[in-house]
């Protein structure tokens, strides 16, 4: 692939510390610099390219031939050493439904939804008020802690584990290889090499001994697929459902701690809490981009020149604020879901998984107001910090104070 020249319109580094910083400002320039889509360069001066723009990501996410998920079709694979750190994120050859195609796609993503429809709402919402009150019963007399990194970060997979069937005790171990696999630096590969070999178990013990989970229905429905096939998608799904929705967690309940509109929340009120999580899906969504499309021929986009085999990456954040569509940026969202945060087209996030992950943010967010009602900033917001990654966006902590009240045990 060909970039322009003119100093001003080189390629941006996805990874730079603005991402992290300052992702809004830095879109706008890029928009300006480039155009609906951007190239930039990946760790190694990869090239891709950022689609920017709303209409040209829903473009390329509506259209699967065209901008496929076959990352068999990269023009650079030749260049890519065995050690790169973004291999987690964009692989090759991985038997899952990430980078399946076509009619194959569809089959397992089918598979996926009734596993996750069968989730009985009420079990699915009493797993998450009890984890909810178990991880605040640990905090609740102290009077300060750190929101995400002994909340947020905890709630979603402890839901997720005993979804899918894994033991509780196994959850730390799978956030921290998660993030580490997420975050596409130091420690990527261990981080996928460990959940791998948890999934792989987690499957020989289901197909010993079913259950009434998500793996065993999966396990029991699988159409054809490979128990390997199974254990990738499994993968993804616990990947996908978790540290998007811990950072959901978090973000939102920055916003409603920084944010007067979302005061009333503070004092009890559900109609900001829904309001709060669909404006961050908006605004500070915790999926930011998303790697990616090939390219099946040479085209054109967004005035770009996208050669054969190019990498297209999704700029979410990007697109769900493209001023040619977002007139109204500074208004609040309210119920508009035109977002593109849960994606689009063939291989957007699952609907019932989707819905799983508004039920855990939701009653995690909830719970933490009815039992910490006065829980306030423990530090002015200018001092908190996101996590280095382009991915995904998220706190890196979010200290907060609050007067201390007994737990509730059992008893709740």
């Amino acid at each position: 692939m060909t970039c322009p020249a003119a100093p001003e319109h080189q390629p941006v580094y996805l990874g730079g510390p603005r991402f992290q910083t300052d992702p809004v400002e830095l879109y706008r320039e890029m928009r300006r610099d480039h155009g609906a889509v951007a190239p930039v360069v990946l760790d190694g001066d990869v090239p891709a390219w950022l689609v920017l723009g709303y209409r040209e990501l829903h473009q390329v996410t509506s259209d699967p031939v065209l901008f496929s998920r076959d990352s068999d079709l990269w023009n650079q694979w030749d260049r890519i050493p065995a050690d790169w750190p973004l291999l987690p994120m964009i692989g090759r050859k991985q038997p899952s439904i990430l980078y399946t195609v076509g009619e194959r796609h569809r089959e397992r993503a089918a598979v996926i939804s009734e596993a996750l429809e069968a989730v009985d709402p009420f079990e699915l919402k009493g797993h998450a008020e009890r984890f909810a009150d178990e991880l605040i019963d640990e905090l609740c007399g102290k009077g300060s802690c750190d929101i995400v990194g002994q909340y947020a970060m905890l709630l979603p997979l402890r839901v997720l584990a005993r979804l899918y069937g894994f033991s509780d005790d196994q959850g730390p171990g799978l956030v921290t290889a998660m993030n580490d696999m997420i975050n596409g630096r130091e420690g990527a590969l261990e981080g996928q090499r460990h959940l791998a070999e948890s999934m792989i178990a987690l499957l020989a013990a289901k197909l010993a001994e079913p259950g009434t989970d998500v793996v065993s229905r999966m396990l029991a429905n699988r159409a054809g697929f490979t128990v390997e096939e199974v254990a990738q998608d499994l993968m993804v799904m616990m990947a996908a459902g978790h540290q998007p929705t811990a950072d959901w967690i978090g973000n939102s309940l920055r916003l409603m701690l920084t944010d007067d509109r979302f005061a009333a929340s503070l004092a009890g009120g559900r109609h900001s809490v829904g309001e709060a999580m669909n404006e961050v899906l908006w605004e500070d969504t915790p999926t930011q981009n998303v790697a990616g499309r090939w390219t099946s021929r040479d085209t054109n986009l967004g005035g770009q020149a996208i050669g054969r085999g190019d990498l297209v990456l999704l700029g979410i954040a990007a697109a769900n604020g493209d001023p040619h569509v977002r007139t109204d940026a500074g208004a609040l969202t309210g119920g508009n879901n035109a977002f593109f945060s849960f994606g689009h087209g063939e291989h957007r996030c699952p609907f019932p998984a989707q819905e799983v992950a508004e039920v855990i943010a939701r009653t995690g967010i909830e719970v933490l107001l009815d039992r910490l009602p006065d829980v306030d900033l423990a530090v002015p917001a200018g001092e908190l910090t996101r996590r280095p990654s382009p991915w995904l966006r998220g706190l890196t902590e979010l200290p907060v104070t609050y007067t201390p009240t007994p737990a509730l045990g059992a008893t709740r």
